[in-house]
């Protein structure tokens, strides 16, 4: 039996992921298809005039099977990519993008939604219309028979080459794993860590301790590692992945990707892609994003030089060469961090272990809030060991189930996100069933996974799309949730970034997994002041890779196919935007391009500045918690837990209990329930009560003056 053929009998329609079997899936996707294409076929060929009803609704309606399948395929192409489910992936992709470019260039359905009448302003049947003509539009529908025809082939090259970018990058980020065997290459490493990488290695096949690639270009490792030889096997290793052609190089994928998304832009009336894309965005032109990056890139660079000086000043001192890399900015900055701040990261992570950040952080948090309760679901199997479900409740209703898959795998891609296997909708009376995928080195057997502050902000900030899917409150599928433009879908996570700090949160969570002792007072202070510091750094890596992520993609066709040597146009690029080695040594883009797999495979191309811009949102955003007194902004205090001294000594009010839920509720109102039917600058505006300024975030990052300190 194939249990994706019907909509599951489980709660919510939670996928059977115990009798789903991988060898159905394609004849199911092209059974979904075909299914998919008769019900199109039966609204254009509807002999009645076009209605809402009869066409919008009815459109909105369809492809039901194909989105449970398509949930299923995407699903573990990311987190379980074996031999069988790439083979499925390659099938899948490239005739799904025949199928949708196909819907895209209906003659027939596109002239039934144009012959809609104007819908009510600021009501859900405008956005969705609003939707689907843009959603022709730029599909090119508007094109004349040739012009179809090409695109459709570009479509379907395009979807080829984002599946094996990833399906390669997989590959290169599994053989670039660096073995080390002397146990005297770790030096500086805690013994649970080397402990981990025993076990990854016994896991590999091999003796020694194995380090594992994580997605970015600095790997966490290297604040650690003492030994520079070591660090700089490691840093070349990052580097290196995806470079070249063949199994786990990317260089020819990024070149023609890059070529023929110039070309497709131009097809339907843009300049480059850049502007393809940042149409659809909050943003509306790639002017406003060059002055955004353009005001945050002066003072990250000053003071990411800054915090050059001062970590090579720390190496010098210390008889190290003061000549930083790549693979020693990391740790002597790590070393001047736990100088200055006085503490000690291994002990840190002990304050944060896994289920207590995620049952007594994030969900408590959401419960503060949003009054919901997240309740573990053990009679309900996801789709791998690792995976654990939870239902969501509101009193007694039941919102949605949420899954949760922390643990990293050889064959899931790295990285953290948040995807669905059912969207909210009202038209049809579906629940929502959304799921975080994380990618945390697994403990030793007995032991708890302890988080580093950077992991704790990731659980949050994942937990923050889970909410903008499990509380929207939509009418159609195309509007509900997460489906909204990138520069706006992290706001509402980065949001929730923040309640991380929080003090009532934070003193609900963060106690020692041995003796339970909640965090010290000191430690609090030093946490909340890694917040700002090396924000030049971080800042300037990532802003790296925003520019080179629009070099590429505000090339015109023509220059597009001049370029046949990935490296050199990538450091021209990070050069000509001011945020290359001869402005700021030492830092490397977040991602370079061969491992760029945020806009080469994964939906944010010429897009990665998104970020940014809903961070601007959520530092100016988060005022409004702070300004009716929901929240203290992470200044002091211990909260409403009942260790409320430092607060009281610090001179904040702990928060009312009713003021954080009624601002939750506002928040929930205006912005996570409503998806996509909503003017986002008027959203905005109306949950803040002025319109959004980059200062807050300069402020947040410690940039606002531009200087070089921490």
């Amino acid at each position: 039996m194939n249990p994706l053929l019907e909509p599951s009998v489980l709660d919510h329609e939670l996928p059977d992921f115990a009798h789903i079997d991988v060898a159905d899936l394609v004849p199911t996707f092209r059974t979904a298809v075909t299914d998919h294409e008769a019900e199109i076929a039966a609204i254009v060929a509807n002999p009645e005039p076009p209605t809402w009803e009869n066409t919008m609704e009815a459109l909105e309606a369809s492809g039901q099977l194909l989105q449970r399948v398509l949930a299923i395929v995407f699903n573990y192409a990311g987190t379980d990519a074996t031999a069988d489910v790439i083979a499925a992936e390659e099938t899948v992709a490239p005739e799904l993008s025949r199928h949708i470019t196909a819907v895209n260039l209906d003659q027939g359905l596109y002239a039934r939604v144009k012959a809609m009448p104007a819908q009510p302003e600021d009501s859900e049947n405008a956005a969705l219309l609003k939707y689907w003509l843009r959603q022709f539009r730029r599909g090119g529908a508007d094109l004349d028979e040739a012009g179809r025809e090409e695109l459709g082939g570009i479509d379907a090259r395009l979807a080829e080459l984002s599946t094996a970018f990833g399906r390669r990058l997989v590959a290169a980020t599994d053989a670039g794993a660096v073995l080390f065997t002397a146990e005297e290459e770790l030096a500086g490493l805690s013994r649970t860590r080397k402990d981990q990488l025993r076990a990854d290695a016994e896991e590999a096949g091999q003796d020694g301790w194995l380090v594992r690639l994580g997605l970015p270009s600095v790997q966490p490792v290297l604040e650690e590692l003492s030994d520079a030889a070591s660090r700089r096997r490691i840093a070349e290793a990052s580097a290196a992945r995806g470079r070249g052609t063949g199994e786990t190089g990317n260089d020819d994928i990024v070149l023609e990707t890059v070529r023929l998304r110039a070309r497709r832009a131009e097809l339907l009336g843009y300049p480059n892609h850049a502007a393809f894309v940042a149409e659809e965005e909050t943003a509306g032109t790639v002017a406003a994003v060059d002055d955004l990056l353009d005001r945050v890139t002066a003072p990250a660079v000053a003071n990411a030089l800054g915090e050059y000086k001062r970590a090579a000043d720390k190496a010098s001192v210390s008889g190290a060469d003061p000549r930083l890399t790549e693979a020693d900015l990391p740790y002597w900055d790590a070393q001047l961090r736990a100088e200055e701040l006085d503490v000690d990261e291994a002990e840190l992570t002990k304050y944060f272990p896994l289920d207590r950040v995620l049952r007594d952080g994030a969900f408590f948090a959401a419960h503060r809030l949003y009054g919901i309760d997240v309740v573990p679901r053990e009679d309900l199997v996801g789709y791998h060991p690792d995976v654990s479900v939870w239902e969501v409740r509101d009193g007694e209703r039941s919102v949605g189930l949420f899954l949760f898959d922390p643990w990293a795998r050889p064959t899931k891609r790295g990285g953290a996100w948040m995807s669905s296997f059912v969207d909210q909708n009202n038209l049809i009376g579906q629940a929502p069933v959304v799921v975080n995928v994380l990618n945390i080195a697994r403990p030793a057997a007995g032991e708890q996974a302890l988080l580093s502050l950077d992991e704790v902000t990731t659980v949050f900030h994942e937990f923050g799309h889970a909410l903008h899917g499990l509380l929207s409150d939509v009418r159609y599928p195309s509007l509900s949730g997460t489906n909204v433009p990138r520069d706006f879908v992290e706001f509402p996570s980065q949001i929730n970034e923040n309640w991380a700090l929080e003090p009532a949160v934070l003193a609900n969570y963060a106690h020692h997994v041995e003796t339970g002792e909640q965090l010290p007072p000191e430690l609090v202070t030093a946490v909340r002041a890694q917040q700002q510091w090396g924000q030049g750094f971080s800042t300037t890596e990532y802003l790296a890779a925003c520019w080179l992520d629009l070099a590429w993609h505000r090339l015109s066709a023509a220059q597009a196919d001049r370029v046949t040597d990935v490296a050199a146009f990538e450091a021209e690029a990070l050069e000509e935007a001011g945020v290359g080695p001869a402005a700021v040594p030492a830092i490397a883009p977040r991602y370079r391009s061969t491992y760029f797999n945020h806009i080469f495979a994964g939906g944010y191309s010429a897009d990665y500045w998104s970020y940014l811009w809903a961070e601007v949102l959520d530092a100016d955003g988060f005022r409004a918690f702070v300004d009716t007194g929901a929240a203290t902004g992470g200044t002091g205090g211990t909260g409403d837990s009942g260790a409320s001294g430092e607060a009281a000594a610090a001179g904040v009010a702990t928060p009312d209990p009713d003021d954080v839920r009624f601002a939750g509720d506002r928040f929930r109102r205006m912005i996570l329930s409503r998806g996509a039917t909503i003017d986002y600058d008027d959203a905005f505006w109306m949950f803040r009560g002025q319109q959004r300024s980059v200062e807050p975030l300069l402020e947040r990052r410690g940039l606002a003056d531009g200087g070089g300190d921490h």
